[in-house]
């Protein structure tokens, strides 16, 4: 087990594994004291049978530049194979200001191929590789150093079985004509927006009874400072104080720093200096907010009877469409997005490439009146109407 500590040793590897068509990739971190994940670790193996194609990088080593990785993340012609990418993309994100491209994902194309709904690695080892993992490793510091044999060996097997289920999962999805579906889902992971954070909007994540839009306001300022002071420190916002509080404060509306001292859910330590003091300034900013900049407050109306009927009618046709293609309901649309089917919304992910050709058109036409539902030796199938125009 070779665990690459210095930067000749890192670039020779990596220039290795350009020689390759893909490369496997893993990360390990810790976000639990932090606001942005710390890498502790990187798991790469290029596809060789020789030992060293298999290797840990430190990125805690003490002068060790990651620059080859983000080289050998730019070259097109390796792809980088993750499992569950998207924490993992965010980390290279933040480190590097660019995605790895391109990528392979093989939970979802496991999901694309029909084994479940966010099949996890593990599963993926046990029905393709019959092999089981060593789990017990899952749960431990990996910013501690030295890092022990069961770690390294646990970390390792992350990219080593990722080669045959990568090669697997190719091969399925050619077969099953679907690749140009995994394509769709990774585009989703590479966009940028999906890993940026925006503090101004952090008050959409805050669940509270009050809708009142002046509340709205205060409660607004103040996620957004509590967003940006996280991030700032580099602390998870929790520290800072949690929503249950932030929702106190923004009801209390205090006026001066001894209006803290009266707040049952606000923690001792976000009661003096400068959190204290931001949240003031943000409760001082909401109450001053012009009608014209208050936060706009989407009521979705309860749905009629004939909405109701309507989606009741889109889960029967999902499900019979989701067994047919073999994927899970979840991957081709969620509950939310069947209302606003049945509500009469068309621009959604769920009507358009793949998921509109296996799903959507037929839910529009259902919607429209132009097909009808039946069952026949106990599969549902679609049955077009033969309407007359008036």
């Amino acid at each position: 087990m070779k665990t690459i500590t210095s930067n000749d040793e890192l670039m020779t590897y990596c220039a290795r594994a350009r020689e390759y068509p893909f490369v496997t990739v893993d990360t390990e971190f810790l976000r639990e004291r932090t606001y942005y994940p710390k890498l502790c670790l990187i798991q790469l193996a290029y596809p060789s049978n020789k030992s060293d194609s298999a290797v840990l990088i430190d990125p805690l080593a003490t002068g060790l530049s990651l620059k080859p990785i983000n080289e050998l993340f730019a070259d097109r012609s390796v792809v980088k194979v993750f499992h569950a990418s998207r924490q993992d993309l965010e980390i290279f994100y933040q480190q590097f200001g660019s995605f790895p491209e391109p990528i392979f994902d093989t939970q979802l194309a496991a999901m694309v191929c029909g084994f479940g709904e966010q099949v996890g690695y593990e599963v993926l080892v046990k029905k393709i590789k019959k092999r089981a993992l060593d789990k017990s490793s899952r749960f431990t510091d990996w910013s501690y150093r030295p890092l022990s044999k069961a770690q390294k060996l646990y970390a390792l097997a992350d990219v080593t079985h990722l080669r045959d289920i990568y090669r697997y999962l190719s091969k399925e999805l050619n077969r099953r004509q679907r690749t140009e579906w995994l394509m769709e889902e990774l585009q989703t992971l590479t966009n940028q927006e999906t890993y940026e954070i925006r503090p101004e909007e952090a008050w959409q994540r805050i669940k509270a009874r009050s809708q009142s839009p002046f509340f709205m306001a205060i409660l607004r300022e103040l996620a957004a400072f509590r967003e940006t002071y996280a991030q700032k420190k580099n602390i998870p916002k929790a520290w800072v104080c949690k929503d249950n509080a932030l929702i106190e404060i923004a009801v209390a509306k205090p006026k001066h720093h001894s209006d803290f001292r009266k707040l049952r859910l606000l923690p001792p330590t976000a009661c003096k200096g400068e959190v204290v003091t931001g949240f003031l300034k943000a409760v001082s900013e909401g109450i001053a907010c012009p009608n014209d900049k208050l936060p706009k407050l989407v009521i979705k109306p309860q749905p009629d009877n004939t909405t109701q009927a309507l989606l009741g009618l889109l889960r029967v046709l999902l499900k019979a469409k989701a067994e047919k293609a073999g994927v899970s309901t979840k991957l081709i649309a969620s509950s939310t997005e069947l209302g606003a089917i049945a509500a009469g919304e068309r621009n959604l992910s769920v009507l358009k490439g793949w998921r509109k050709e296996i799903f959507g058109n037929e839910a529009i036409k259902l919607c429209e009146g132009r097909i009808a539902l039946s069952v026949e030796n106990q599969f549902v199938k679609s049955i077009m109407l033969d309407i007359q125009e008036n």
